[in-house]
This record gives C-alpha cells, structure tokens and sequence, in this order.
C-alpha cells in the first residue's frame, strides 16, 4: 500500500466527517489536504490525549513544532522518533507518522502546512501550558482561532495553491471557528470530565450557541462565495454537518446519529442535482 492509500485509510479511522470530502478532491489537493488534516489531527490528539500530563503535552507539542521548522528542505519520516521516545507506547498512530503526513503533500506546498502545523503545535503548547484557561470571550477567540481559524486559512491558501480560487479570509477564520464552536458545545460534558471548561466565565450552552451561529453565519457566506469545484465540495460537508449538529443539540440531543448524518448527506446531494 502506498503512503497516499495508507494515509487515506488513516483518515478513515480517525474522522468519518472529513473523510468524505477529503476521499473525492482530485489527486494532488487530495494528498495537500490529507497531509494538513493528519499533521493537525497527529497534535490534536496529544492535545487532548487523557494520559498525559500538560507539561508532557506541551514539551510534545513543543518538540513538533521545531521538527517541523526544521524541514526547510525536508525532512526525514524519523526525525520526530527522539521527541516521541517517552510516550511511544501511549501516542496513536496517526501521531507517531506526523513525519510521513508531513512529506505526502506535493513539495510545492508542503512547507505551508508545515508552517501552519508549527505554529498550531506551539499554540497548543501554550494552551496546555495555561491548562486550557478560558475568562473572556476575547480568550475564547483567541483558542479557536490556535485550533481552528487558523485551519481556515490554511485552506484558502490550498484552494488558491491548487487551482486560484480566492477567498474572503475573515470569513475563512469564521468557518474555522464556527466548526470549533460545535465541537466544544458537542464535547462540553467530556471535557469538563477532564476538567477543561472552553465556555467563558458565566456562559451557559445558549451563549456558546450563539457564538458558534455567528461564526457559521461567516462560514455559509465563506462557503456560498466559493465557485463550483473542489474547494465547494469539501466545505460543503463539514458545514452542513455542523448546522445539523448545532440544531441538534438545540433540540436537547446528545449529537447527531448515523442515520442523522446520512439524511444531511442525501439533502445535499438531492439539492446539487437539482441544481446541475
């Protein structure tokens, strides 16, 4: 199996939601947005890992971010093994391979992303750093842009690299955030389990609703702008998943079920050929 078909499988295993768009983008966006989504989804997971201590997330994270400012030129797939010695044994699968996630994009984008899994890497690190403190909705804007924004824009300079399409970038750091939003509002019980608690100080869930519908409300205008092709079809999905799940979870529901997710998808493709 080559590294682009193990790299897709890998996908598979680790998010059912990105899968889908990222499997049907042509072949060289495919294998720059499979290298983005596995780096960003390889520090996620020492970020939120359960059995690590923050100091050993952050030192991780830390480490990451100098192999990856390293590789002007490349790098090799072991450069990353020193830092990932103490932890092998506790670290998944898609973290242990950030090497091999980091030379699958074509070479005349690959330190892009490398830039961006850096700079996302020291991020957390501060955030692991400050356990995850969150006061104000200014610090709330300042942790979903590390985690999320900052993928939005990530993904304006892809659709731009691949084929031109230019984007608003405001909007772009909107549909980041708006995702991130959801996904804090879906994973709030688990994470207060943990004790981190991403809702600023006196929030209730209608406060965080609120915010994660503004932000998507830049995501849809981020979204309508963009022209039929690849960058369409791969937001399209995301989005729409997340407005289903934030309507969910307004309905008092857990998040979204399988049979949830596949009616969305059945919507989407009914309302694309209706309009082919």
């Amino acid at each position: 199996m080559g590294l682009r078909e193990d790299a897709l499988k890998i996908l598979e295993e680790t998010s059912r939601t990105f899968y889908i768009p990222i499997s049907c983008l042509p072949v060289r966006l495919q294998e720059a947005v499979t290298s983005a989504y596995l780096c960003m989804r390889a520090i996620d997971q020492i970020e939120d890992h359960p059995m690590l201590d923050n100091p050993s997330k952050a030192k991780l994270l830390r480490t990451i971010s100098m192999r990856l400012q390293a590789g002007v030129d490349g790098f090799a797939i072991n450069d990353f093994s020193d830092g990932f010695s103490l932890h092998q044994e506790l670290l998944p699968e898609v973290s242990i391979r950030i090497g091999e996630w980091g030379i699958l994009a074509p070479e005349d984008i690959a330190p892009r992303i490398w830039d961006a899994t850096a700079a996302m890497a020291d991020r957390m690190a501060y955030w692991a750093d400050n356990n995850w403190t969150i006061h104000t909705e200014s610090d709330l804007d300042r942790y979903t842009f590390s985690v999320a924004g900052a993928v939005g824009l990530l993904l304006s300079d892809l659709w731009a690299w691949y084929d031109g399409t230019q984007t608003n970038r405001l909007q772009a750091v909107g549909f980041g955030r708006g995702l991130q939003a959801v996904n804090i509002l879906r994973n709030h019980s688990d994470d207060l389990a943990r004790g981190v608690d991403f809702y600023p100080e006196g929030w209730s869930k209608e406060n965080m609703q609120a915010y994660a519908r503004r932000n998507l409300v830049l995501a849809d205008a981020y979204t309508d702008a963009l022209p039929e092709g690849p960058a369409l079809n791969f937001c399209q999905i995301p989005l729409l998943l997340a407005h289903g799940t934030l309507d969910a979870l307004s309905n008092g529901k857990e998040k979204l079920s399988r049979s949830d997710v596949l009616a969305l998808l059945q919507q989407l493709s009914k309302a694309k050929q209706v309009i082919g």
